[in-house]
C-alpha cells in the first residue's frame, strides 16, 4: 500500500482526534456527592482544599543548628607539627568547627504527647532542633530517638492544640493511588503537591545497607521536605517523604518515601528503647533465579534460599536447614532477600515467628523467635577447573573446608561466570568438597555447575551452565 499524502494523514489523525474526544464525552462523571475531595463551595469545582486544611496543621517545618568538625588539609602535613610554622602559615591550634544548619519537614502523628516523626538526616549532627507550626507557634523539641539504618527520627515538643495524622496501614498502597505531599522545600513552608503513588517496595535507593521498602511517587519533592508527609485522600500518612531520584538536586517526578508501617515499628520501638534493638534470624539467603529453581527442582522463583545458616542463633535452634526455601513469615509471604531483611530487622528481638518453608519439595511450619545479633566465624569456601572456570586459581581453603580462588584474571570465563577472588566453594552440585583434587573431579566433564560458596561474611550458590 502506498503512503497517505500529508492532506490524507491530517485527515485521520483529526478523525482519530475526533474520535478520542467523543469516547472521552461518554465517560460518566461522578457526582459531587462521589468526591470525596470536593470543594464545598456548591460550584461542582474539584478541589483539594478542604482535604488540606484538615491535614496541613499537622505537618511543621523543623530547623536545625549544630556544629561540625573542619580539618584543615595543612595539618597533616608533618612541618606543621612545629608551632611556629603553624602561626607562621595561618594553621590554628587543635580541631576547628564550624556552625551548621538545615531545614526540613516533619508530621505530628501524636497531639497528646507531641510526637513528630521527621527523617533522622533531618536531625543529624543537631545542638537545636526548632519546631514551626503553621500558625506560627515555635517550640525547641527534644530528640526521643532516630534511626539511621530506616532513617526515620522521633522528636516532641511541649505543646497543646495540636493537629495530629493517623497513621495509614501502607501495606494497602497501590500504584496509581492519589497522595499529596506536604513539606517546606527550599524553606517554602507548607508546601503542598500532589500525584500519583507510581510504585511501591522499591529499594537500591542510596545506601545499600539501609532498611528500604520506599513508596515511589510522582508528587513533587525537593530539598526541604524530607520528613513531611505522603498522604493519602483520606487524611491518612501513608509515607514520610525521604528522598528524591535526581541529576540537578531537583524534582523530576521520582520521589520515594519510607511507608507509615515501617515508621510506626521504628517509632514504638524508640520511645520504648530510644533506640532500635535489631533481632536477626541467623540465616544468609539467596534470592532464587530461575537457574536455582531449575537446580533445585523448584516450580517457581518464589521465597529466598538459604545458603548458611550461622550456628546457635534463632533459625539454627529452629531446625532451618541450608537448601531450605523460606516462602513465608508470619503469613507474610517473602519474595527476595530485602523483604525478608525489613521483616526480621524492624521485628524486637524475641518477638515470635512462624516460618513456612519448603524442604525436599515439601512445605512445612517452624515456629521460632527473632534473636539477638551473634558473632562467628565465616565457614571457608570453594573453586574448580573446568573450561567454564579458566582464569581461576585454586587452593584448598584452611582445615580443608573448601576450595578458594587464589587468584582470578579479569575478563576470564571464571571471572564472568560470577566466581570472585577469595571466594571458598564448599560445594559442587551440593557435594561438599574438601580439597583442589576432591574440586577437580566434580566440575570435570560437567554441563551445569551449581557452587556452594562463601564470599565474605555470607554464602551463597552460583550456577555456571
Amino acid at each position: 500500500m502506498k503512503q497517505a499524502t500529508g492532506a490524507a494523514r491530517g485527515f485521520w489523525q483529526l478523525s482519530g482526534f475526533v474520535l478520542a474526544a467523543g469516547l472521552l464525552c461518554t465517560i460518566p462523571v461522578p457526582t459531587q456527592a462521589a468526591l470525596p475531595w470536593q470543594a464545598a463551595d456548591g460550584q461542582g469545582v474539584p478541589s483539594l482544599a478542604p482535604l488540606l486544611e484538615k491535614i496541613s496543621p499537622a505537618v511543621v517545618n523543623i530547623a536545625t543548628h549544630g556544629t561540625t568538625e573542619v580539618r584543615n588539609p595543612l595539618a597533616d602535613n608533618p612541618m606543621f607539627e612545629d608551632p611556629f610554622f603553624r602561626r607562621f602559615f595561618g594553621v590554628p591550634d587543635g580541631p576547628q568547627t564550624q556552625e551548621t544548619q538545615s531545614l526540613g519537614s516533619g508530621v505530628i502523628v501524636d497531639a497528646r504527647k507531641g510526637y513528630i516523626l521527621t527523617n533522622a538526616h533531618v536531625i543529624k549532627g543537631a545542638d537545636e532542633i526548632k519546631v514551626n507550626l503553621i500558625d506560627e507557634r515555635e517550640f525547641t523539641a527534644k530528640v526521643i530517638g532516630a534511626d539511621e539504618e530506616t532513617d526515620v527520627a522521633l522528636i516532641q515538643i511541649d505543646a497543646k492544640n495540636l493537629t495530629e495524622l493517623p497513621l495509614a496501614d501502607s501495606d494497602k498502597t497501590r500504584p496509581g493511588d492519589f497522595v499529596v505531599a506536604i513539606g517546606n522545600p527550599f524553606g517554602l513552608r507548607h508546601t503542598v503537591t500532589s500525584g500519583i503513588v507510581s510504585a511501591t517496595g522499591r529499594s537500591g535507593i542510596g545506601d545499600p545497607d539501609s532498611f528500604q521498602d520506599y513508596i515511589q511517587t510522582d508528587a513533587s519533592i525537593n530539598p526541604g521536605n524530607s520528613g513531611g508527609g505522603l498522604v493519602n485522600f483520606q487524611g491518612e500518612l501513608i509515607g514520610l517523604n525521604s528522598a528524591i531520584l535526581s541529576r540537578s538536586g531537583g524534582n523530576i517526578g521520582i520521589g520515594f518515601a519510607i511507608p507509615s508501617n515501617i515508621a510506626r515499628q521504628v517509632m514504638q520501638q524508640l520511645i520504648q528503647y530510644g533506640q532500635v534493638k535489631r533481632g536477626r534470624l541467623g540465616v544468609v539467603v539467596q534470592n532464587i533465579t530461575p537457574d536455582l529453581a531449575k537446580a533445585f527442582g523448584l516450580s517457581s522463583n518464589s521465597g529466598v534460599l538459604v545458603a548458611q545458616v550461622q550456628p546457635g542463633s534463632a533459625a539454627d535452634k529452629a531446625g532451618v536447614k541450608p537448601e531450605d526455601v523460606i516462602l513465608s513469615i508470619n503469613g507474610r509471604a517473602v519474595q527476595n532477600y530485602r523483604e525478608l531483611r525489613n521483616t526480621i530487622g524492624l521485628l524486637r528481638v524475641g518477638d515470635k515467628l512462624t516460618l513456612e518453608i519448603l524442604r525436599g519439595g515439601k512445605r512445612q511450619v517452624i515456629n521460632t523467635s527473632v534473636g539477638e545479633v551473634i558473632e562467628t566465624q565465616q565457614a571457608a569456601s570453594k573453586s574448580v577447573a573446568n573450561p567454564k572456570l579458566e582464569g581461576a586459581q585454586f587452593a584448598t581453603a584452611e582445615e580443608g573446608s573448601g576450595v578458594e580462588v587464589s587468584d582470578l584474571k579479569p575478563q576470564s570465563p571464571a571471572a564472568r561466570n560470577g566466581l570472585r577472588p577469595g571466594d571458598v566453594i564448599t560445594a559442587v552440585n551440593r557435594r561438599p568438597v574438601r580439597s583442589v583434587d576432591e574440586f577437580q573431579r566434580a566440575v570435570k566433564g560437567q554441563e551445569t555447575l551449581l557452587l556452594t560458596l562463601n564470599r565474605g561474611p555470607g554464602s551463597l550458590f552460583l550456577v555456571i551452565k
